[in-house]
């Protein structure tokens, strides 16, 4: 729409300013004059309205066309769109000023030549630098506004790769906790009903209490869990504490294993990411002990140092199955668990003993002593 009344203005002016004589001023030094001036007046008014048609693409066009109806027949409207366009719309800033200096000495040379300087120089100045000043101010602002607008797109495209990326680290937080949870509960129950099958009726009702115990907890951690995809949240209830580490040896104890807890060093509150990840990998040990190991006597140490806190899980070897020392098939806890202790700074270690058993080692470097939170 623009552009086509741009194109209007542009072949009416032309054919006025330089066609009929009651609206045609006479400077004296167009090329073209009576009724060869008229006849080449439609044809370049035309001209100069094609070319303004594509001034956004190539201003040069409406540039050059104007200047020749302008050293043809006088005509100085489109040399004042066409300036304008050049500084606006052409890319070359060096191109630009190169041709809008030449425009300048076209347009400015009859007025030298009648008026002296004196008379070229305000009117050139009016002519051609004022609409070149407002095009670059048109180019500065237009160029102003794609740059604010490329960097709110970019900083939105960034914004969503770290939603994205927090997203994902989320759902592999998730998949880590259903692991933890799901396998130490399924474990107790297997080992329950395993115990059960060869029990008393008395005990046999006992255990069956505890399986449902067991899968009632079991269900309870893992809607939990679940719930974080649904709304997108951590859950309400308390998260593991290092306090927590002996009600997992109670269950263990419970089944038939014997667990023993050590605590050596000054004992101090622990930041709360480095308690979670000590209950997760506690838990996870303890559920290889059930699996593999046929409840091996387990010993858990955790030892306060000045700044590190040391965890370590050991089990005997077992008196039927030995233990391999290589990780054993549930090794994508141990996996998932070494990622978790990686990020918080620490170290997580693992293999066999000399002695035949199973060892786990977490260090996880702390605030000096008082900065614990």
């Amino acid at each position: 729409m623009i552009d086509s009344a741009v194109a209007l203005a542009c072949v009416i002016g032309t054919f006025l300013w330089s066609g009929p004589q009651q609206f045609a001023p006479d400077f004296g030094f167009p090329l073209l004059g009576g009724d060869n001036r008229l006849i080449a007046s439609i044809p370049v008014a035309l001209l100069t309205g094609a070319a303004a048609m594509v001034r956004r693409r190539k201003p040069i066009f409406l540039v050059v066309a104007s200047l020749v109806s302008w050293t043809m027949l006088s005509a100085i409207v489109g040399v004042v769109f066409g300036l304008y366009a050049l500084a606006a719309f052409e890319k070359s800033r060096r191109l630009m000023a190169v041709i809008a200096a030449i425009a300048l000495v076209i347009v400015g040379f009859p007025f030298w030549r009648l008026g002296g300087f004196d008379a070229s120089v305000p009117i050139s100045t009016a002519l051609c630098l004022a609409p070149t000043l407002l095009g670059l101010w048109s180019f500065t602002h237009r160029e102003l506004v794609d740059n604010l607008l490329e960097r709110a797109s970019r900083l939105e495209r960034e914004r969503d790769l770290l939603a994205e990326q927090a997203r994902a680290e989320e759902r592999t937080r998730i998949a880590r906790d259903m692991h933890d949870v799901v396998a130490h509960r399924v474990s107790l129950i297997v080992l329950h009903a395993a115990t059960a099958e060869v029990s008393e009726d008395s005990e046999r009702l006992q255990l069956t209490k505890k399986i449902r115990s067991i899968g009632r907890d079991a269900l309870s951690e893992l809607r939990q869990v679940l719930e974080v995809l649904r709304i997108g949240d951590a859950p309400l209830s308390p998260q593991p504490r290092i306090e927590d580490i002996a009600g997992l040896a109670a269950q263990s104890r419970a089944v038939g294993a014997r667990v023993e807890v050590e605590t050596l060093g000054e004992v101090r509150p622990l930041p709360s990411i480095v308690e979670q990840a000590s209950y997760r990998v506690v838990q996870e040990a303890l559920t290889n002990v059930h699996k593999h190991a046929k409840n091996a006597d387990t010993r858990i140490r955790m030892v306060y140092g000045p700044e590190e806190f040391r965890l370590i899980i050991t089990n005997q070897r077992p008196a039927s199955v030995p233990v391999p020392d290589t990780l054993p098939d549930g090794g994508f806890g141990i996996i998932g668990l070494r990622e978790r202790i990686r990020l918080i700074g620490g170290a997580l270690s693992c293999g066999a003993t000399l002695d035949g058993g199973f060892e786990v080692e977490a260090v996880i470097p702390l605030p000096s002593t008082g900065s614990g939170s």
